[in-house]
């Protein structure tokens, strides 16, 4: 199924994934394109691990066609390799070795010739702040500095694709920041990025993601894309019992969720049309004085509109 369209990184047609009576994958199409960075949104269990596994040839699928940097996979894997990279939210390092330690034994994993490796070994120490660091154990550094060092390990061979998988789960909110910096200097770079995460904020961050749910793709696109299929359909609430009108909001027609983000309601509604007028009548109704008002929509609320009200379906791994 090798493609000929260059700005595509990674096609993929009827992905399906089963253990035994377990549907892990069902029947995924992808098209992530070059110099992007794609996420993967959904919550744990969602599938997003399985066809990552998949997409870089360390997992077989039941069924579906996948392409991957022109190359057929999981047949043409082995010529895929040297051409990727791979980091996951367990950072692959080795905690009795050096920063600089770990960064020749992964040079010598990718068969990088030792001057050349020297070279971007010093490069990378230079691009991830690691100069005072060199003789520094991996072992004895912060979650954040794991996680840089994860990343330079992953890029040291210059792949053209690199999939992370939830990388930034396991440190602090600045470093994610860091982090998702240095992910759009590769990008920058010429290097297309698959990233899975279940923060909405990191999302919000993509080119263009897909939405995940028990391991069916329920949503694709750009985050604007996305969130501007819902106009009209949501709502923000004020009220001074904002926990008694949740109640009365979440039995009204026509109501997907109802969320409270501090003092105010934030209401996800099925389809557009006179939805404040509805909302406010029903408060009214039960003697609850609210403030009803539309509300540009969020990925929170593409991400429920897009798996709320779903067939129901066997739970992925």
């Amino acid at each position: 199924m090798a493609t000929n369209d260059g700005d595509i990184a990674i096609r993929v047609r009827g992905l399906t994934k089963r253990f035994g009576g377990l549907v892990a994958v069902n029947d995924v199409d992808l098209d992530v394109p070059r110099r992007n960075v794609y996420g993967f949104l959904g919550p744990n269990g969602s599938g997003k691990s399985t066809t990552i596994r998949m997409l870089c040839g360390l997992l077989t699928p039941t069924a579906g066609e996948i392409d991957v940097l022109g190359l057929r996979i999981p047949e043409q894997a082995e010529r895929l390799r040297t051409r990727i990279g791979y980091m996951t939210q367990k950072f692959s390092l080795f905690e009795d070795l050096t920063v600089r330690e770990n960064l020749e034994f992964l040079a010598a994993v990718q068969d990088i010739p030792r001057a050349q490796a020297k070279r971007r070994i010093d490069e990378l120490v230079e691009q991830y702040h690691f100069q005072d660091r060199q003789k520094q154990l991996a072992g004895t550094m912060s979650g954040g500095q794991k996680q840089r060092l994860a990343l330079a390990g992953a890029v040291i061979h210059e792949p053209e694709l690199l999939f992370l998988d939830e990388p930034t789960s396991a440190v602090d909110p600045e470093s994610r920041r860091d982090f998702w910096e240095k992910l759009f200097e590769l990008a920058d770079a010429g290097t297309t990025l698959l990233v899975s995460t279940h923060y909405m904020d990191e999302a919000e961050r993509c080119h263009r993601i897909a939405i995940l749910d028990r391991g069916v793709l329920v949503a694709d696109g750009t985050p604007d894309a996305l969130t501007g299929e819902l106009a009209g359909r949501t709502l923000v609430v004020t009220a001074a019992q904002p926990r008694q009108a949740k109640k009365v909001l979440v039995d009204l027609p026509g109501v997907l969720s109802v969320a409270q983000v501090g003092n105010v309601l934030r209401v996800l509604l099925a389809e557009n049309g006179d939805a404040a007028g509805r909302m406010a009548e029903g408060l009214r109704k039960a003697g609850i004085a609210a403030e009803v008002a539309a509300s540009q929509a969020n990925l929170e609320d593409v991400f429920v509109s897009a798996t709320r009200g779903q067939p129901a379906r066997e739970e992925a791994a």
